[in-house]
């Protein structure tokens, strides 16, 4: 028998609120880095941007999710003159 979960956080054996957590973070971080790439933004540009140093846009390009919080990645969306915007569902 094969079990299907929502994500790959629940899979992972993650509680509800942690695998949300890591769902909302993971989606951010895959969006500034879509955005970052488009835009043929080298690190230290992307950082300048965002409002951060280079080694934090590293930390993101990497995927290194657990540097950071859903603040700080909103903070960067926003820096770029992007609006964030979070939907509540029915579990």
């Amino acid at each position: 028998m094969i079990e299907e979960f929502e994500s790959v956080w629940d899979a992972l054996g993650f509680s509800p609120q942690e695998a949300a957590n890591l769902q909302g973070r993971s989606e951010l971080m895959l969006q500034l880095r879509a955005i970052i790439r488009e835009n043929g933004w080298t690190q230290a540009v992307a950082a300048k941007r965002c409002g951060v140093s280079q080694p934090r846009i590293n930390d993101l390009l990497r995927g290194k999710i657990g540097k950071f919080s859903i603040d700080a990645l909103v903070n960067m969306a926003t820096a770029l003159g992007r609006r964030v915007d979070f939907e509540l569902k029915a579990a």
